[in-house]
């Protein structure tokens, strides 16, 4: 079973702001140097066993990787020419934080062009304006990505009863969340757009296709606590009325999804099947309402050294 730790907003809020805009300038240096895949997934970050990863990012004569590690507190920019280079992550305002990794990426040989603004938030002040002190709290930068760990291996277990198309569970650093999203296969109406700080271009391509996503977050945006959500695209008719088994799983009227506030999953006696029901549960809602074809997309749930038995009647 997994460790799931205490991660309270009130002492989660001050680091986490900061915290957003560190792995926003870190995203969008990948977003430039990667070239664009289907719904964005190309630009976003994944939870390792030390803390968070680009991943290996293409360059000209070499390639990167920029990883934050929430165990020795630094983030790390590693070029396959063997260079690296260290930053000590402490508070400091995002204008410092801003200033210090495009040195990194200058040393090791990397570009530094890339775009200079947050994204999918109220304010656009670009990051070099930022001078305002930071707040880094290790421990509360530490517990959450304990959550992130814990999260991400229920979503990857998730993933296993799905043969249809399915993203990874990945972090989106424009709205600091883990989500991960299954895809019935059709295409959906073209979505209205209007996100904050967001090309609508960018939002239309990312919901070009049905979709049944959930994930998680640590609180903010209208739930000032940390939560797991499920949402469908379009949302079928009937959706938010979908009977739920776990008593504090509830629609959210103003956010149009369903949330289970993370603190009723860790205080379950099961918390990753606790999980787990709830991603079935709305997954089943939006599938049946939506119409989709279950019988195709669906499989049982993967075991350690077991392949699949195709054989088997579904």
């Amino acid at each position: 079973m997994q460790h799931w730790p205490d991660i309270p907003f009130a002492r989660w809020k001050p680091t986490g702001e900061a915290l957003h805009m560190w792995l926003q300038i870190v995203g969008k240096f990948r977003l430039a140097q990667t070239p664009w895949m289907n719904h964005s997934w190309h630009a976003t970050l994944y939870v390792t066993a030390r803390g968070l990863s680009t991943g290996l990012i293409p360059g000209g004569r070499d390639s990167y990787e920029v990883a934050f590690d929430f165990l020795d507190n630094a983030l790390r920019v590693h070029a396959t020419s063997g260079r690296t280079e260290t930053l000590s992550l402490s508070a400091m305002s995002v204008a410092e934080f801003h200033d210090r990794f495009v040195a990194m990426l200058k040393a090791v040989g990397a570009s530094h062009d890339f775009h200079g603004a947050p994204n999918e938030l109220p304010y656009a002040t670009p990051f070099s304006r930022q001078t305002d002190a930071g707040t880094y709290d290790p421990d509360a930068a530490h517990d959450f990505w304990r959550a992130l760990v814990a999260t991400r291996n229920v979503f990857s277990r998730f993933s296993t009863s799905f043969l249809g198309k399915v993203s990874p569970a990945h972090l989106f650093w424009g709205s600091l969340d883990m989500a991960v999203t299954r895809f019935s296969g059709r295409t959906a109406p073209l979505h209205p757009g209007g996100i904050s700080n967001l090309p609508d271009d960018v939002t239309r391509e990312a919901y070009s296709h049905e979709v049944s996503s959930a994930g998680f977050w640590a609180g903010g945006g209208g739930v000032d606590y940390p939560a797991f959500y499920s949402y469908a695209y379009p949302s079928p008719d009937g959706f938010k009325d979908a009977p739920l088994s776990h008593e504090d799983a509830f629609w959210h009227d103003d956010l149009g999804e369903f949330i289970l506030p993370y603190d009723a999953v860790r205080a379950a006696e099961d918390p990753d099947q606790t999980l787990l029901d709830f991603l079935s549960e709305t997954y089943a809602a939006a599938a049946d309402l939506g119409g989709w074809d279950r019988d195709a997309l669906e499989c049982e749930l993967g075991e350690r050294s077991e392949p699949r038995d195709v054989a088997a009647p579904r």
